[in-house]
């Protein structure tokens, strides 16, 4: 009797906020009456598709094709200091818009739903999941995130963490240089922008670790490159990432 009251309360509750406080998708303008939804639509959501074409085993650069996964020519010459690394999907359509609306708009309650979306894609990665220790996020400078209020790739490594039941390891790697934004640099200018920014501060929290190292968008993986130097410098076993979305 009592779990049926509760019930109608909180099914009145949300009648009355649909009709005083309507709130519409982000994307599609739909309005927003499912139990749950918040800024983006359930529908909206459900659209988005991991990208299933081939890709580098190691930098993870999608291919054109639809052959078999392989090495690229720049990870043959050379391979990241990350051992492997995955994308979602490209940075593209509507992943592309939900990614703005979290990173850039303040929308941090759809860190929720990426997580549930990257599991989605990529939960099933054997090569990224097997014998994990921990999850870092790709740190933000002090001021960066204190403009922001929060940084969305802890928002998403914490997520994982809790999804898979895996260590959530912060405070560990830090950004120690504000940096001008990397989407205005050619590839080669990015790598020199990010060389000394970030440091790790107590090497035992990574020493022997296999690490999976989370951010949000991945673009010519110079920040990955960084971020897995200073933890591999630092005692790391291994290094792998992950990204939301491929630009």
């Amino acid at each position: 009797m009592r779990q049926s009251l509760r019930k109608n309360v909180l099914s009145y509750l949300k009648l009355a906020e649909i009709i005083f406080f309507p709130s519409l998708c982000e994307l599609c303008s739909r309005l927003l009456e499912l139990p749950g939804e918040r800024i983006v639509c359930r529908s909206c959501f459900q659209g988005l598709k991991p990208r299933r074409t081939s890709f580098c085993l190691s930098c993870g650069k999608f291919f054109d094709d639809s052959g078999e996964p392989h090495f690229c020519l720049q990870c043959v010459k050379q391979r990241p200091a990350f051992s492997i690394h995955r994308s979602c999907g490209s940075y593209s359509g509507n992943l592309k818009d939900i990614v703005i609306l979290f990173k850039y708009r303040g929308f941090r309650v759809l860190g929720k739903d990426l997580g549930t979306f990257v599991l989605h894609a990529l939960g099933n990665e054997e090569a990224l999941w097997w014998g994990l220790d921990g999850i870092i996020p790709v740190p933000l400078s002090t001021d960066k995130e204190k403009q922001r209020g929060f940084n969305q790739a802890s928002l998403l490594a914490k997520e994982l963490a809790i999804k898979k039941n895996i260590e959530l390891i912060e405070g560990q790697l830090i950004k120690v240089k504000p940096t001008p934004a990397q989407t205005s640099l050619e590839a080669i200018d990015r790598r020199k922008n990010l060389k000394g920014a970030f440091k790790v501060v107590h090497g035992r929290g990574v020493n022997g670790k296999i690490l999976l190292l989370v951010d949000d968008v991945y673009t010519t993986g110079s920040t990955l490159q960084e971020c897995s130097l200073m933890l591999m410098n630092a005692g790391a076993l291994e290094v792998r990432a992950l990204t939301i979305a491929q630009a």
